[in-house]
């Protein structure tokens, strides 16, 4: 049988060091600041365990007869990669799509490093074999893997290697013949929290003479001397869940990680003081495109979602008739249809890389590049349906255990659609949604997680085919030439005259 989340619960009680409000968090699991969100990332593993989703979530291990989740299948051809898709896609419809780092991002990330394994071979074949075996590895246990990629910024100015404290990024400190000892911070971390294990590694550029952290190696949560910073938990901070329904169950929080002279073991290190091979770590191999095409799949289902809560959102405040509401909801199922259609057209686009079937790599960085500033965009347009419906709402789910308080809330709130309870349980999910600062955190993290907008747009510039695009212009700038034009206007009269 898979893995279930019985399973993974245990998992996490293997001692990690979680620190929030100045205090070290004994057990993730049952925490008020994280016993939720662990138990919806355990309520994940339930459902590829139930016998009824066996196909669509899991396939058998090709180096075990263990049935893992999909998300660890390296598609040899079209229908693979669909079969793939739509593992993801039903995982993301259990929060919605509100689980950025689902186990399956971080997965996709190392089958894509997998499939490119020949340039880890071009640097040296231990380090090849190390990411093989862990790929194996990790996939026949179902890890739920995170990854910390980015330094912290200090000073954006200056590059890793020029910063005031040297190892304030992860760096090597040591090295023996069993593995290397690290120093130093990552992040950002996110569902850290409820991830087995750790994928450390640089998505940023390092420089010649930064080779002491152009380093890539996993290590789980709980290994000696991996700290790990929690931000403010939107879950402990919860009054209800009837008051913040998503809040409750969906903040997979985010973390700083802290590698306080980390021992890391040979066979776990991928790559070693070597700069280049940390660019094509994600460049030249398919890890980028592919956990950005799982982040995609993910995005498609929350749009789904959003485009629900707006068109409720019209028909519990009545304006669902109004014209210009019904055009602005068009508007927004368009916009979520059309990221439907990128995720399909980048899997009926793809092609072969390396013996793999894998997704069109523009047309994902097209989606990226459109849903960081269509994000924001799309939660404002929800904003304006709602209007004032969102802040003139009960305090909180007490409120309706005060006999006169209830009779107001009934007298008040009311709605076409459902009774007045109805319209304020919906009505504090929407804020939850777009309003709160769970979904403050969220607007930021969709314009975000793939970088900065600059970042993704140099991404669309370099994949496009513009071989294609410009040779269609210059077919055309073929067809005709100065020498015939004018020859053709030989004795023909000039515009605006009579011609005598």
């Amino acid at each position: 049988m898979p893995k279930n989340g019985t399973d993974h619960r245990l998992s996490l009680r293997d001692g990690r060091a979680v620190f929030l409000d100045g205090a070290r968090v004994d057990d993730v699991t049952v925490h008020p600041a994280y016993r939720n969100a662990v138990a919806t990332a355990c309520s994940l593993y339930d459902f590829q365990a139930a016998p009824e989703n066996l196909g669509l979530m899991t396939f058998e291990s090709p180096t075990s007869c263990d049935r893992v989740n999909r998300c660890w299948q390296l598609p040899a051809n079209y229908r693979d990669l669909v079969e793939r898709r739509e593992a993801i896609a039903a995982w993301a419809a259990i929060s919605g799509g509100w689980l950025g780092r689902s186990p399956d991002h971080v997965a996709s990330c190392m089958a894509g490093q997998v499939m490119g394994v020949h340039l880890f071979r071009a640097h040296g074949e231990a380090r090849a074999k190390a990411l093989l075996d862990y790929f194996a590895w990790a996939r026949d246990n179902d890890l739920y893997l995170t990854y910390v990629i980015i330094n912290p910024q200090a000073d954006r100015s200056k590059s890793t290697g020029d910063q005031a404290e040297e190892y304030l990024a992860c760096g090597v400190v040591d090295e023996d013949s069993t593995g290397i000892t690290v120093r130093g911070a990552k992040m950002l971390g996110t569902g850290s929290i409820m991830a087995n294990e750790v994928l450390v590694a640089n998505i940023q550029p390092l420089q010649p003479g930064e080779e002491k952290y152009a380093i890539s190696f996993a290590v789980p949560m709980g290994h000696p001397g991996v700290k790990m910073m929690s931000r403010r938990s939107y879950e402990a901070a919860v009054t209800t869940e009837y008051d913040y329904p998503l809040s409750a169950h969906l903040d997979e929080n985010d973390a700083l990680l802290y590698f306080d002279e980390v021992h890391v073991p040979w066979e776990r290190v991928f790559i070693y003081r070597d700069t280049d091979l940390c660019r094509a770590q994600f460049s030249d191999t398919y890890a980028h495109y592919l956990q950005n095409y799982q982040a995609q799949i993910r995005l498609m289902v929350k749009m789904q979602f959003l485009v629900g809560v707006a068109h409720k959102v019209a028909e519990t405040i009545g304006t669902v008739n109004i014209p210009h509401v019904r055009e602005q909801l068009g508007n927004l199922a368009a916009q979520a249809a059309m990221v439907k259609g990128l995720v399909y057209g980048m899997e009926a686009g793809g092609g072969e890389y390396h013996g793999y079937f894998v997704p069109d790599r523009h047309l994902m960085y097209t989606a990226q590049v459109l849903t960081q500033d269509l994000y924001p965009k799309f939660i404002n347009s929800i904003r304006e349906l709602a209007g004032g419906a969102l802040i003139m709402l009960p305090s909180s789910a007490r409120d309706f255990s005060n006999p006169v308080l209830a009779d107001w809330i009934g007298r008040t709130q009311k709605s076409p659609a459902t009774d007045s309870e109805g319209r304020v349980k919906f009505l504090r999910l929407a804020w939850d949604a777009v309003g709160s600062e769970f979904a403050g955190r969220h607007t930021q993290y969709e314009m975000f997680y793939a970088g900065a907008q600059f970042v993704t747009r140099g991404h669309s510039y370099r994949t496009y085919d513009w071989s294609a695009a410009t040779g269609l212009v210059d077919e055309m700038l073929a067809r005709y030439d100065l020498a015939a034009s004018m020859g053709g206007a030989k004795g023909a009269a000039a515009p605006g005259r009579s011609g005598r």
